[in-house]
Order: structure tokens, then C-alpha cells, then sequence
């Protein structure tokens, strides 16, 4: 009985094993999925916007500096001493106007020395004349020879150019000397003093800086997507620092090409400045506002990402996220729109916002009324 027993047993605790052996055998295997699924994005219908279609008002802005296009510098004409200034900065001038006074005592002996030479070559003139007039008489009476007269006569022409180069020196010499005196080649204001009186001054070396401020212009630079929509002589509105109302202004000129390793291209504006309120330097930002154009696809500005030099949105296509590359157009920044004029459906689903960490493909979907009524009664929920 006792061995019925124990031969039970061990048939019993063989069987388990078994079992237990044959439930561990399935449960290896089993595949092991330890990466937990990803969450489903759930986005508010605030936060999805679908494109739509309207003109937008175009705008072109730029901004830089102003700049006084008539600006000369007076440079000394010749070496000389310094010996006044007559104007400061600051000081208003006008054209003709003396400015100050070099010692030109080299030009003023250079300017004798070839007055001199004309008188010289004046008499030698007189001489020849006088000699020619004998050696006509004695020609008439066959006391020289044809070739004797030839010779007086060629003698009196060459005193003769002698004599009218001397006299262009003189002319050179004293146009010299009238240059060289300090005088304002325009109207304006002295902006800068570059010399002090006392000073040994060289030829061409800068002294005084003349600006007129009652024409100025400002520089700047558009993209070479906008400089197609701009014209010269279009209406500008330029708002300056330290102005409250805007200036109109005209666009003057567009460069024939783009500056040398960027994408934009320079444009001028020109801008009136009778009462001389404004000053060169002053920054300022100008803004051509363009024809009405057609109609197009728009979204919100904060739809809108960048990267790489490329525009894209997001948008959610059969519940899923999709990174859309797009081509931008014109935008409203009053209204917050951009247009979209490539790659972009019209009844597409766009985030209308910026958001992090969004991965391509993952699965999303909008949160419809129901839900949004249950998630505005109950606690905030954070995705």
C-alpha cells in the first residue's frame, strides 16, 4: 500500500513538472514587446486651422540709415601752411563762401616765375616781328633770297607759339592759385574739421567736410523674392527714430544685381528735407505698400516653422502627423496671415501653432465637442 502510494506521488510531481514546464515553454515563447506604445497627439479645434483663400495687402520693408548724399570733402589743392579756418563745425556756409586762407607762396612764385617767362617770350616776339619786316623790304629790292625770307618768316611763327605757350602757363599758374584758395563748393552745414590752423598741409589732404541736409537718402536691401514688386519711383512711407509721423518718401533705385554672398538686393530712397529737421545717420524703416494681388491660401504666421532655408507646416493627414514644405508669399503682420502659394491643399488640417517635439507620422487627431465640454468641466489635462 505504501509503495501504491509513493509510486502515486512521484507520478503526481511528474505530471506537474510537465505542466509547468509546457506553460513556461509558451510564455518564452511568446514575443516580448517591452516598448510601450505611443500616445495618440490630441489637439483642440483652436489649435487647427484650415487655409483660407484671400488677397492679402502686400508690403515690402526695409530699413538702414540716412545718408546725405551731397556731402564734399575740401581738400588743400597745394602744400602750403594752414594759416586760418574761418568756420567750425557746425557753422552754415555757402557756395563761394572763403572758408580760410593757405600760404601759397610757392604758387604765387611759381605763377611770377612764368609771367616772367611770357614777358621774355613776348619780346623775342617783338623781335622777330620787327626782323621779318626788314627782310621784306630787302626781298622786295631782291637784296636776299626767297629762301632767306622763308627762314625770317618761320622764325617769326615759332616766337609766336613760344609766346602763346608762355601765356597758357601764366593761364595753368594762376587757375592753380584760384583753386587752391579755400572756398565752399556748395551750400551747407561743416560737418567735420579735419586740419587746424598752423598746420603744414600736403596737396589733396582732407580739411574740412560740407553736408547738405536738405536732400537725404536712405540705403537698404530687399530679398530678391520682393525686388520683382518694387518700381522706382513708388511711394514709400519711412518712419525715423526719434519721429512720430511717417515721411513720405520716393524709392529712387534699385541695384542691377544682388550683393556679392547674400540673397538681397539694395534699393535708395530718396526723401525732401527743406526745413533740415532730419540729420544724416538717423535709422529709419520704409514701407512700400504694393497692389492688391489675387487671391490665395493663408495661414496664421505661427503656423509657419523654418529650417534649412525652407518653410514648412504641420498637418494632420489620415491621423497622422505630416512635416508640408511650403513656398510663402505675401504676408499681413497686422492680421498675423501669411499666404501659402505652393504646397498646401486647400482643405488641409494645419496646426495653427508652434509645438515641440512633433515627429513625422506619429498618430494625432482633434478633439471633438463632446470631449471638449467633458475636458473643460473636469481637471486640465496635459498631452
Amino acid at each position: 500500500m505504501r509503495q501504491r502510494r509513493w509510486i502515486g506521488g512521484v507520478a503526481a510531481l511528474v505530471v506537474l513538472a510537465v505542466l509547468v514546464g509546457v506553460v513556461v515553454a509558451r510564455k518564452s515563447g511568446q514575443p516580448k514587446d517591452d516598448k510601450p506604445k505611443e500616445a495618440t497627439l490630441v489637439f483642440t479645434t483652436q489649435e487647427v486651422v484650415q487655409p483660407q483663400s484671400m488677397a492679402l495687402p502686400g508690403k515690402v520693408t526695409f530699413s538702414g540709415p540716412l545718408v546725405a548724399p551731397s556731402t564734399v570733402t575740401v581738400r588743400a589743392k597745394a602744400a602750403g601752411t594752414l594759416v586760418s579756418l574761418r568756420v567750425d563745425e557746425g557753422s552754415r556756409v555757402t557756395v563761394g563762401e572763403s572758408l580760410g586762407v593757405i600760404d601759397l607762396a610757392e604758387l604765387n612764385a611759381r605763377l611770377n616765375e612764368k609771367t616772367a617767362q611770357a614777358e621774355a617770350a613776348k619780346a623775342l616776339l617783338a623781335q622777330a616781328q620787327r626782323s621779318h619786316d626788314s627782310n621784306l623790304g630787302l626781298a622786295e629790292q631782291k637784296f636776299i633770297s626767297p629762301i632767306a625770307l622763308e627762314n625770317s618768316r618761320a622764325s617769326l611763327e615759332s616766337a609766336k607759339a613760344q609766346y602763346n605757350a608762355a601765356l597758357a602757363q601764366v593761364e595753368t599758374a594762376r587757375i592753380q592759385l584760384r583753386e587752391a584758395a579755400l572756398v565752399a563748393p556748395i551750400s551747407g552745414i561743416v560737418s567735420k574739421r579735419h586740419a587746424l590752423p598752423g598746420e603744414k598741409v600736403a596737396a589733396e589732404q582732407e580739411l574740412l567736410t560740407i553736408v547738405d541736409l536738405r536732400k537725404l537718402e536712405m540705403a537698404g536691401s530687399v530679398g530678391t523674392h520682393e525686388v520683382g514688386q518694387l518700381r522706382p519711383g513708388m511711394p514709400v512711407q519711412l518712419q525715423v527714430e526719434g519721429v512720430d509721423t511717417p515721411i513720405e518718401a520716393h524709392l529712387a533705385r534699385i541695384a542691377p544685381a544682388a550683393e556679392v554672398g547674400t540673397r538681397s538686393i539694395g534699393v535708395t530712397v530718396t526723401l525732401d528735407n527743406p526745413k533740415e529737421l532730419l540729420r544724416a545717420g538717423q535709422f529709419a524703416t520704409a514701407s512700400v505698400t504694393l497692389p492688391e494681388g489675387a487671391p490665395r491660401l493663408t495661414v496664421p504666421v505661427t503656423a509657419l516653422s523654418s529650417s534649412s532655408g525652407q518653410d514648412y507646416v504641420w498637418t494632420l493627414e489620415q491621423g497622422k502627423l505630416l512635416r508640408r514644405t511650403v513656398t510663402t508669399g505675401r504676408r499681413d503682420a497686422t492680421r498675423g496671415l501669411v499666404e501659402i502659394t505652393d504646397g498646401l491643399a486647400a482643405g488641409s488640417q494645419v496646426l495653427a501653432a508652434r509645438f515641440d517635439n512633433l515627429r513625422e507620422g506619429q498618430e494625432a487627431r482633434i478633439q471633438n465637442a463632446t470631449q471638449a465640454a467633458s475636458a473643460a468641466s473636469g481637471p486640465a489635462k496635459t498631452l
